[in-house]
């Protein structure tokens, strides 16, 4: 199957690595019809990102988000898109959000040195660039020495059950999907896997308002992928998908366009955009 459409990627504007601007272009250099930027609690990359885009009338931008909730013992991430970013009642929920990130990041740096591997703040706003979060935190221990590799953070110290980890404010996922729908956007579950049981999740979801899952992400086996897509159907959903893209450049990660949805799944959302549904 040709990928036209990636619907999970990331900028500078959290924790991508590339500028909005060089996102688009990279999106277009590898033939990508429709994308969609989802940045975690941040829609500030998506004015730079259309600009970007007048120069390729074949690509479409969806604005989208990417939010963070909370479960007994695991989390839930709930993508919007075609969100209205004016709302000014949604960037405000998204700006405590923000500072929420902030604040735990400071925490983690401190407990990093407690533990022996002091960090410089300053260092680590300079290479978030846009909204810091726990990537940066992570880049920072490697131009250290401390770690070879962002994912050792996680796994070895700044992780949900790590010894640096910090909590934050989050949403339920119902609160998620019901913030996403309040600004007139179209709410969808990121990478299922990770939810753990994601077959016993969705109903509930469904029953907030989940439109669609994504299906086609990133690098599924098959079998899982078709598991995804059998239960989507069964639920109504939209078979949905993107890379997850941050150009991390570590060995596991692909592309944009390396993963995404087949096209009739991908028209399905385009329909739902406020200029089809006369918003």
């Amino acid at each position: 199957m040709t990928v036209l459409a990636d619907l999970h990627l990331h900028t500078t504007a959290s924790d991508g690595r590339l500028a909005p601007r060089q996102l688009v272009h990279l999106a277009a250099r590898r033939g990508l019809r429709v994308i969609a930027i989802t940045d975690h609690d941040n829609t500030a990359g998506l004015e730079e990102a259309f600009q970007t885009a007048t120069a390729y009338p074949n690509l479409t931008i969806i604005p989208g988000i990417e939010l963070s909730t909370d479960i007994p013992g695991s989390e839930i991430h709930v993508l919007g898109y075609w969100l209205n970013v004016e709302d000014p009642a949604f960037q405000s929920t998204l700006a405590r959000f923000r500072e929420g990130r902030e604040g735990r990041a400071r925490q983690m740096v401190q407990k990093l040195a407690a533990m022996g591997f002091p960090l410089e703040w300053e260092r680590v706003g300079q290479l978030a660039e846009g909204s810091i979060g726990r990537p940066h935190i992570a880049f920072a221990m490697m131009e250290k020495g401390y770690i070879s590799q962002p994912q050792e953070a996680f796994e070895r110290y700044i992780g949900r059950n790590g010894p640096a980890y910090v909590e934050r404010e989050k949403l339920t996922p119902e609160e998620a999907i019901q913030l996403i729908r309040q600004t007139g956007g179209v709410a969808a579950l990121a990478h299922p896997r990770e939810v753990g049981n994601w077959q016993g999740v969705l109903p509930g979801l469904v029953k907030a308002g989940l439109a669609g899952m994504e299906v086609y992400y990133k690098a599924y086996p098959a079998d899982l992928v078709a598991a995804l897509k059998g239960q989507a159907k069964a639920l109504g959903l939209m078979a949905l998908g993107g890379t997850d893209y941050h150009a991390f450049q570590t060995p596991d990660e692909v592309e944009p366009g390396a993963a995404g949805p087949p096209m009739e799944e991908v028209e399905r959302l385009l329909s739902l955009a406020p200029s089809r549904r006369g918003v």
